[in-house]
């Protein structure tokens, strides 16, 4: 079924030497209250309109850039025997969410020259939205909210994860975690050849909460004192129910 979808976008396209042309498993997710996590296949082809170059090492990197939000990195340091914050950083508009797969070593799939250029590693798609004006420490802060990121599952590289197949079609999965972002979550899949980018294609998967998560998230947007007072009541209500049920099995 992929394959007939795939063909049927390669007669639709006009020709070009090396094109791409993708598609998504889906591209609307759903979060509600029992939402744990996604998974997004990306497949596609590459339409060639004559044999392709021999020699060549071929790559497909594929990246999904959640949206942006404005970030407070901060350093903590050891001071009469308390860790407390000392410097902090403001990051604009770095990714929520950011990954990246590629079908061989991004050092091999990627110039370096073509990376400043597309902004595709996760240090290079930070640095680009507005990271220029942060301190002369910025290796320290950018390498510390790559590392945080990473450890809570909403940064990650995956080398080779691409499967390609005789050189023109590709697949990959990328997981979601339960705690996403609403929005946008841009999709850019490149296509190179000894490092540099020969075409690339953008798609977008939009994340949006659903029933009892969307009243939440729009009280809490909103109309911020109804969701304080309600949150109040509901801990309240939660105290008092647990304290009756503690006297009724004491006597």
């Amino acid at each position: 079924m992929i394959r007939l979808a795939l063909a049927l976008l390669l007669l639709a396209l006009p020709a070009r030497a090396e094109e791409i042309v993708a598609d998504l498993s889906q591209d609307r997710i759903s979060i509600s209250t029992n939402f744990d996590g996604s998974e997004i296949l990306i497949f596609g082809a590459i339409k060639r309109d004559e044999p392709q170059p021999i020699g060549q090492q071929l790559a497909i990197i594929v990246t999904v850039a959640g949206p942006r939000e404005d970030v407070t990195i901060r350093r903590k340091e050891r001071k009469l025997g308390i860790w407390v914050n000392s410097d902090s950083v403001e990051a604009l508009g770095v990714p929520s969410f950011y990954a990246v797969s590629s079908s061989v070593p991004l050092v091999q799939a990627l110039r370096p020259e073509e990376d400043e250029e597309w902004a595709i590693t996760t240090p290079r798609a930070l640095v680009a939205p507005g990271m220029a004006q942060m301190s002369d420490d910025d290796p320290d802060f950018l390498d510390a909210l790559i590392r945080v990121n990473t450890a809570t599952g909403t940064y990650g590289t995956s080398e080779e994860s691409v499967q390609v197949r005789d050189a023109t079609l590709f697949s990959t999965e990328i997981a979601l975690p339960a705690d996403l972002t609403e929005g946008n979550y841009n999709t850019r899949i490149f296509l190179t050849r000894d490092g540099e980018v020969v075409d690339s294609y953008g798609t977008s998967i939009y994340v949006q909460k659903v029933g009892l998560e969307r009243w939440i998230y729009t009280l809490a947007h909103e109309q911020p004192l109804i969701y304080g007072l309600l949150s109040l009541f509901i801990a309240i209500a939660a105290g008092w129910g647990a304290s009756a049920v503690f006297r009724v099995f004491k006597t």
